[in-house]
């Protein structure tokens, strides 16, 4: 039996249950989600949101921070929509009950990497969790929105396309985890909101969703992605052996946190030897920085150093990280935080319009998924919360103005002739030996031996895990690990085309930056588009 709706929206993180609630009024909406609602990245974003709200700052200049911090490669278009739109986007939330940080009687404003003005309206340290708490209630409030809990997609499913008619998305088949069986979902309009990718490297700041599924499920329908290189390292994740990707947000080196060498190092703050704006330098190059210097004196971790600041201010400002820090032995008030570099946000994606389109007539995404052309070579702290909620409306809004289609029934899942797998070990070794050897070769500082390297390992677990998928009933873990294969091949794959070093990929084969900046455009062909 198919399940009919008129929007299937999958994913349930700010951009998804943003468009869920848009749509709402309007649309019978299911919401697939593969753990529980709201569990995903968004509730782990600490810092906030990038809105122009603050006396004598212009939207002019959070777009050419915004440009400057892209390296060149964010789309124009884009940046201004997304940029003229978020004053808006933080009044929907304020609607909705969301209460930011206020002080002196208004929204308080904190200024991180990148920004050359305070605009970062946040919730203390722990933005997305306040914000996604919010949006979760109003979800389970609204009669017109279904959730589906525990429910994973397989893959879309679309129609033929012929000469005088297009390929469609029609829905989607997704695994029913409790009752371990796959369903059918059907609905004119499609939607992916599944977050981006950052479980394909060894060490991440994203929770355990992070498996890119809906970047691989659009291409495997045969959506164009684009600049999938540039995956942003994080500078400062906690470094402790029982801290498991708890991220130390941008903000405390906004508020002043420097960086500082291990004292068997000389305990030095190394910043100002690699960039002018020190700890305020964009995400990709305090990273480097970062990556260098641990490499340079074989040290397993720097320090970000915050204990200047009075023990009430850290309460006001990172109650959260302070408390996190405390339980693990490590007072930031009088001592310095362990912290290294992490997998944390994948800049690009499933290509779309302005309006969520992708090639793909009938399906739509939004958020971490996509490439929309804002965050171009390196992603601005900050900006992702916004372009979640700017193209969730957008998209929302193009979907509203289509004409109203019915769902189809659609052709049940075929599993007759597979078998449950007998050695799921496969799948666990493979999953290690991915995240490890993307680690490896594919990180923050790049040859072209390591890619090539990447790759041929990348080509031997693809067929390896196709054939287990094809052989046997599918589980979780398969299908996130076919998923991140997917991913991985499409990193390396960018990575490789580009030959020279911007932004978040760095080559040390091309060391210099080419003096035309243009996306790496992957289509199903397997051919690189201009």
């Amino acid at each position: 039996m198919t399940q009919q709706f008129d929007v299937i929206i999958i994913g349930s993180g700010l951009a998804g249950l943003s468009a869920a609630l848009h749509l709402a009024p309007t649309h019978r909406v299911a919401v697939i989600t593969k753990n529980v609602l709201g569990d995903g990245s968004s509730a782990w974003a600490q810092g906030g949101i990038a809105a122009v709200l603050g006396e004598g700052d212009t939207i002019q200049s959070h777009v050419e921070d915004t440009l400057v911090a892209g390296a060149g490669l964010c789309d124009l278009d884009a940046t201004m929509f997304t940029v003229e739109h978020a004053p808006e986007a933080v009044q929907w939330l304020q609607q909705l009950g969301v209460e930011f940080t206020q002080e002196d009687g208004h929204v308080h404003l904190t200024r991180e990497g990148g920004h050359s003005e305070r605009r970062i309206v946040h919730v203390t340290d722990a933005t997305g969790a306040a914000v996604q708490k919010v949006l979760v209630q109003r979800v389970k409030e609204t009669p017109n929105i279904t959730v589906f809990e525990q429910h994973m997609l397989v893959d879309l499913i679309t129609s033929r396309a012929t000469n005088a008619i297009e390929k469609r998305c029609l829905g989607a088949y997704v695994l029913d985890q409790i009752e371990d069986k796959v369903v059918s979902f059907s609905a004119p309009h499609t939607i992916l909101a599944t977050g981006g990718a950052g479980k394909v490297y060894l060490y991440t700041t994203n929770p355990d969703t992070a498996t890119g599924d809906g970047i691989a499920a659009a291409w495997r329908a045969g959506c164009r992605v684009a600049n999938m290189e540039f995956i942003q390292f994080h500078p400062t994740c906690l470094y402790h052996p029982h801290a498991k990707s708890f991220l130390i947000t941008e903000a405390v080196r906004g508020e002043g946190g420097h960086l500082l060498l291990p004292k068997e190092a000389g305990g030095k703050r190394f910043m100002p030897d690699h960039d002018p704006r020190l700890e305020l330098a964009p995400r990709d190059v305090v990273a480097r920085a970062i990556d260098f210097e641990m490499k340079k004196h074989g040290v397993d971790c720097v320090y970000l150093d915050i204990s200047h600041k009075t023990p009430e201010f850290l309460q006001e400002h990172f109650p959260n990280i302070k408390a996190k820090c405390l339980e693990l032995g490590i007072d930031i008030t009088k001592e310095p935080i362990p912290v290294v570099p992490a997998a944390h946000y994948t800049c690009g994606g499933v290509m779309t319009d302005l309006q969520g389109h992708t090639d793909v007539a009938g399906l739509f995404a939004i958020g971490e998924t996509t490439y929309t052309g804002l965050h171009g070579a390196n992603r601005l702290a900050s900006n992702s919360l916004v372009e979640c909620m700017v193209f969730a409306k957008s998209a929302a809004g193009a979907i509203k103005s289509d004409t109203k289609l019915a769902p189809r029934q659609l052709r049940a899942w075929d599993d007759s002739r597979v078998t449950d797998p007998d050695e799921l070990v496969v799948v666990s070794h493979n999953w290690a030996e991915l995240r490890r050897f993307m680690w490896d070769y594919v990180g923050i500082v790049r040859t072209n031996k390591r890619l090539e390297r990447a790759a041929h390992r990348i080509d031997l677990l693809k067929a390896e895990i196709q054939e287990f998928y094809a052989r046997f009933h599918v589980t979780r873990d398969l299908l996130e690990l076919r998923n991140l294969v997917e991913v991985a091949d499409l990193i390396v794959q960018s990575a490789l085309r580009r030959r020279e070093s911007r932004g978040l990929h760095f080559s040390r084969d091309y060391p210099d930056m080419l003096p035309v900046a243009k996306p790496t455009i992957l289509d199903s062909r397997e051919k690189e588009l201009h």
